[in-house]
């Protein structure tokens, strides 16, 4: 994922890293070591960054290839969209519309 690149370098000490205790929480509880776990958080990071228009996007994007309708689809993206991380303003179903196709 190349958002994950920007979060965290492979490069970077876990010790250097701003999770640092998640990482350590990561190592102690799992079988990942210190680079495998900054690179999960660095890439559960991005997903969580992911911008709103591109979720809805991408979502919209998975769920129509799976076979979905768009009757079916923008009411599950409004849901999935109250769990986010940063909660994303309330948008209607015309404005989910209006993000995949203008």
């Amino acid at each position: 994922m190349s958002h994950s690149r920007a979060v965290v370098s492979s490069s970077v000490s876990p010790a250097r890293h701003p999770y640092e205790d998640l990482i350590a929480h990561l190592t102690r509880t799992s079988p990942l070591g210190p680079g495998e776990a900054a690179r999960v958080v660095a890439d559960v990071l991005a997903y969580f960054s992911e911008p709103v228009e591109e979720f809805v996007r991408r979502r919209h994007g998975e769920l129509k290839a799976r076979g979905f309708t768009n009757d079916e689809i923008f009411p599950r993206i409004a849901g999935e969209l109250r769990g986010r991380r940063v909660a994303a303003p309330e948008l209607s179903l015309r404005q989910l519309r209006r993000i995949v196709y203008g």
